[in-house]
């Protein structure tokens, strides 16, 4: 007998506790079986030892360390060894085993008789208990025995694989206790303690990234701390590991690789090139039929491989699979590149395309990775979707000028997709070069798709339409079943589209394409067209001046961009822009101020030149409503002088002229604010200037003391139709401060009332709290026109709680729902039950709905009383 195998391991020094495994195996020690399974170096020993030496147990456990190639009878005879020196008293008329090869049946009635009496269960910790041989005769004796023990025996099992014991019928019975895998897979927390245990200092990204590598496998952790202790910089250490060049990679191979059969490590080599596998890729990556016995005998050994669940594929341990490769390019030089194409190509066949394409690239194979991108109407993939960040990847190495137009097609699309334009230009004018390289249908496709989005990042509306036109041209000679597979195309033209008519100052016309855009999305890889088209639509009415609309589908936008948990590099800030702007006119500038940063941090270093004009417009009129007119007009310089130089339509000329005149009215220069609407007389084209020109000049020339030229320049402004609502309604307030000045009391009164109606329906406040205090006082004079519009003061001052007769205040039932809030504010800027249903999108029912339950929650009877108890208690 060998004494060292009934010795308890001992417990590393630098050991992490795990007290929830450690409960874990106490509590399994009350019932008949615990199974402690993981793969080599998972820690399943160290965990058995630390609770076994920890006292946890019912009553001292009894250790044995199975050895290799132990046979039945010399294994049953070290157990009764060891329960022996263990202090288990057994009848002598058990006997022991006469011979190493087996026992007799006999003997097992006698053992686990004897176990029976006992007077305190025996508890038998056999570590590594899969290398016993037959397996099959061992575990049969064992069940045997702890089935008819009666209670006298609990056992733990360590082992890399799963035991030939009946689990099946042990769980059904509920007595078995098992830690897995997944269980020793050490934590965040885990691996942090353990490196304040080797006294390492490491960021939390570092130990995430440490635990992500490793992907929690305890010894992986350890040898990578035991690394970073001889490194100079830990951190730099974990940024740059690499598993073939560390002693994780002696592991691995001594552990792991060189313990499998020639044959199983010849199939490792080769399947290491892939992420994923399958008995049948295997087979044609080997050219045998043993894939799929072999697959299933990794993983049933724990040889760090495993099942993806529910699924016939396989996966590697990323660490291991690193170490494969690199042993693979050390022992097989010029196989790797092989096996890389013919996984591609398998994969091709199998309809795996983002996976056949990877494959195509990782062998250099270029021409056969563009192609099956092109060929399959995939190149939209390159764009939107939860692989387009895996094949922009495997592309980054394609050379610039690689022949074929189907690499040139998708070279241009990666440079695209990193808003690098003069590189998609490149790559397009080498597919023009030879139209006949690119004339299947398919490459059209994708010469048309990737125009239509070139056009709208040149800001070239007519290149954006021609691109277009040319995708409804080619879509009818294309499969109508493939089509259907690629939703994101339609989605993404319509939206590019959509976007250039939008650049180019056509907001009718855009809003038309956006919205055709949105109906086009809804399937799986439109979740970026979606939040794209939403949110230039948002600005698209934004600019037409339907506020509630902006407002509505930003927030789609944003709460899109979220579900889909868009990168910040993949939105355009347009959302956020849109609801800067609302904020602004509707004078929450709080609100405001907040949006246009997350704008400007979501529009990257090169935004659509739409977005760079409505974010200096915008952040001009934030300033100026702050206060501070030169950080109004730096707001507007700075996109004349930025880096990237933005190309001005006529809108956009017509619109900064306005904001640069607002801006230079908040300075109090008058002359100033006309001469920047003269600087660009004529902008707004062949028919006149712009509604917005118009009303800004009459605002100057009114500041500057001329109010009959200004109510002039008022009368020459375009009928209603068409032009946008806060125009009109800084049109009516304009005329009513010209009547003001003029002493007309009663054309102010009825001009400012129609003023407000129309500014009533989008909440646009701050027009009337920049005009002065004329609008004040008019109010106060009309007690019935103030009151009809309380709107305009949104956030009532908190009132001193009023107690009711009996001196205390009512009780709130229970506090009231996000909904039924928003109703409440509508209702204290006394809009009727319909006007509320409009605001909200509701109908009418449900906001008298809601309304019943406000009364309810605020122990009240009527809408004012409502009001007045929600200002009482801070809720208003």
């Amino acid at each position: 007998m060998l004494t060292a195998r009934f010795a308890v391991p001992a417990v590393p020094q630098l050991l992490v506790h795990r007290p929830e495994l450690l409960k874990r195996m106490t509590a399994g020690a009350r019932g008949p079986l615990t199974l402690v399974n993981g793969p080599a170096g998972s820690g399943k020993t160290v965990l058995a030892a630390h609770w076994a030496a920890g006292g946890l147990a019912p009553r001292p456990p009894v250790w044995l360390t199975v050895e290799p190639g132990d046979a039945p009878g010399a294994l049953w005879a070290y157990v009764l060894e060891a329960l022996h020196r263990g202090g288990v008293a057994l009848p002598a008329g058990v006997g022991r085993p006469t011979r190493a090869e087996g026992v007799t049946r006999s003997f097992l009635v006698r053992l686990a008789e004897g176990l029976a009496e006992s007077a305190r269960p025996a508890v038998l910790v056999l570590d590594q208990f899969d290398t016993a041989q037959p397996p099959a005769a061992v575990a049969e004796g064992l069940d045997f025995v702890l089935r008819h023990a009666a209670g006298g025996l609990r056992i733990v099992l360590t082992g890399r694989t799963d035991s030939l014991l009946p689990l099946h019928r042990y769980r059904a019975a509920g007595e078995i206790t098992e830690i897995r895998q997944a269980d020793l897979r050490f934590t965040h927390e885990d691996a942090e303690a353990l490196l304040d245990e080797h006294r390492l200092t490491v960021s939390r990204e570092g130990i995430r990234l440490l635990v992500e590598r490793t992907e929690g496998w305890a010894a992986g952790v350890r040898l990578c701390a035991l690394a970073m202790q001889h490194s100079a910089d830990p951190e730099t250490f974990l940024r740059q590991f690499a598993a073939d060049r560390t002693i994780i990679a002696d592991y691995l191979l001594n552990e792991v690789l060189d313990a499998q059969p020639p044959l199983t490590q010849d199939l490792l080599l080769r399947v290491c090139v892939t992420d994923r596998i399958h008995p049948d890729l295997a087979d044609a990556l080997t050219g045998r039929d043993d894939g799929a016995r072999t697959l299933t005998g990794l993983a049933r050994d724990n040889a760090f491989l495993e099942r993806i669940e529910a699924s016939a594929w396989y996966r590697l341990h990323p660490l291991f699979a690193e170490v494969l490769r690199a042993h693979l390019r050390q022992r097989r030089p010029g196989l790797e590149a092989r096996l890389h194409g013919q996984a591609a190509r398998w994969l091709a066949r199998t309809g795996r395309l983002t996976e056949a394409v990877v494959q195509g690239a990782a062998a250099g194979d270029w021409q056969f990775a563009a192609a099956h991108v092109v060929d399959n109407l995939a190149i939209g993939r390159l764009f939107t979707g939860l692989e387009a960040d895996q094949l922009g990847r495997a592309f980054a190495g394609m050379p610039a000028d690689g022949t074929g137009a189907a690499p040139a097609l998708v070279g241009a699309a990666c440079r695209l997709a990193e808003q690098d334009l003069p590189g998609c230009e490149a790559g397009l004018r080498r597919v023009d070069a030879d139209p006949g390289t690119a004339s299947g249908p398919a490459a059209r496709l994708a010469r048309a798709f990737v125009g239509v989005l070139a056009g709208r990042l040149a800001d070239d509306l007519t290149a954006a339409e021609r691109a277009a036109a040319e995708v409804e041209r080619v879509l009818p000679e294309l499969p109508p079943h493939l089509l259907a597979e690629r939703p994101e195309i339609r989605a993404l033209v319509l939206a590019g589209l959509g976007a250039a008519e939008l650049g180019a100052g056509q907001a009718d016309r855009a809003v038309s394409v956006l919205t055709s855009a949105v109906d086009a999305c809804g399937k799986p890889g439109t979740e970026y067209p979606l939040c794209d088209a939403l949110g230039s639509l948002a600005l698209a009415e934004l600019m037409r001046g339907r506020l509630r609309q902006a407002v509505a589908h930003a927030r789609a936008s944003l709460a899109a961009a979220e579900q889909y948990a868009l990168p910040t590099e993949r939105r355009t800030g347009a959302g956020h822009l849109a609801l800067a702007g609302v904020a602004v006119q509707q004078d929450d500038l709080a609100a405001a101020r907040c949006h246009l940063d997350l704008a400007g941090s979501e529009a990257g270093p090169r935004p659509e030149p739409v977005v760079a004009v409505l974010a200096a417009m915008t952040g001009a009129a934030l300033a100026a409503a702050e206060g501070d007119a030169e950080a109004a007009l730096a707001a507007l310089r700075a996109l004349r002088t930025a880096a990237a130089p933005v190309r001005l339509h006529s809108w956009a000329v017509a619109g900064l002229a306005v904001a640069e005149s607002a801006a230079q009215l908040a300075r109090g220069d008058a002359v100033a604010a006309l001469q920047a609407l003269d600087a660009v007389e004529g902008a707004g084209g062949e028919d006149g200037d712009r509604p917005e020109q118009v009303l800004a000049r009459a605002r100057a020339l009114l500041a500057a003391g001329h109010g009959d030229r200004a109510a002039e320049v008022l009368a020459g402004m375009p009928a209603d139709d068409g032009v946008a609502a806060p125009v009109r309604a800084r049109a009516r307030l304009l005329q009513a401060e010209i009547a003001a000045a003029d002493g007309d009391a009663e054309e102010a009164r009825r001009r400012l009332g129609e003023a407000l109606g129309l500014a009533r329906p989008e909440a646009l406040r701050r027009m009337f709290t920049e005009s002065g205090p004329w609008v004040r006082r008019i109010l106060r004079r009309d007690p019935q026109l103030a009151r009809l519009h309380g709107w305009l003061h949104p956030r009532t001052p908190v009132r001193a709680p009023s107690p009711t007769a009996g001196g205390q205040q009512p009780p709130v039932v229970e506090p009231l729902s996000g909904r039924e809030t928003e109703v409440l504010r509508k209702a204290a800027e006394l809009l009727s039950t319909e006007e509320i249903a409009a605001e909200l999108y509701l109908s009418a029912n449900t906001v008298k709905t809601h309304l019943k339950s406000i009364y309810r929650k605020l122990s009240v009877t009527r809408r004012s009383e409502a009001v007045h108890r929600a200002q009482d208690l801070g809720m208003l």
